[in-house]
């Protein structure tokens, strides 16, 4: 197979890509514990131009701050409801949406605790590879400090914490986190 560095992500995402993986909190028959909470957001290019029919890929630990994967060295007490990953497609507004849990804090390498966040990856029809960034989750976003969050200048930090909304829904709380591509305000994005 030939490659080029002119190669684009896409552009067909079937349906069953996506479709049904948008609830982390329901795993077999069983659902996940800890607090509930959606995530809504829209992913825009440069001028706020909205990204249709882009691919958005999160994973993250349990309440428990467990990952259901083989590395984590903790797996086996996984939350048995909890999926640990879910994706999404945007709709012609660049709207999407996640529901999941909120994320455990655990121990990084070197000790400290990370905050608490959700991993997220973005493919999409004109990316050349596929983006990857990290949304925070605090209340005091300013007092953060994390070994991932360290490594963005101070200038763009605020970008990557999602924004509690004030009408929760159900049992959720509601949290924002726009994705921007590229151009003024650009979501940070790390080298994966």
């Amino acid at each position: 197979m030939i490659t080029s560095p002119y190669c684009t992500i896409g552009p067909y995402f079937p349906y069953s890509f996506v479709d049904g993986l948008e609830d982390l909190t329901k795993f077999g028959e069983q659902s996940a514990r800890g607090q509930r909470i959606e995530i809504r957001g829209r992913v825009l290019q440069e001028g706020n131009q909205p990204t249709r029919n882009t691919i958005l890929e999160i994973w993250q630990p349990d309440a428990n701050g467990v990952f259901r994967h083989s590395l984590d060295p903790r797996c086996r007490e996984a939350d048995p409801g909890f999926r640990g990953w879910g994706r999404a497609r945007t709709d012609a507004q660049g709207n999407y949406w996640f529901r999941t849990v909120l994320p455990g804090a655990y121990a990084a390498e070197d000790g400290r605790l990370r905050c608490p966040h959700i991993n997220l990856m973005i493919l999409a029809i004109g990316l050349t590879r596929r983006m990857v960034t990290t949304i925070f989750l605090s209340d005091a976003p300013e007092q953060v400090s994390d070994p991932v969050l360290d490594c963005v200048p101070e200038a763009a930090r605020l970008r990557l914490f999602a924004v509690e909304q004030t009408t929760p829904s159900e049992d959720c709380l509601q949290y924002r986190f726009d994705v921007i591509l590229r151009g003024e305000n650009e979501t940070p994005f790390f080298l994966d």
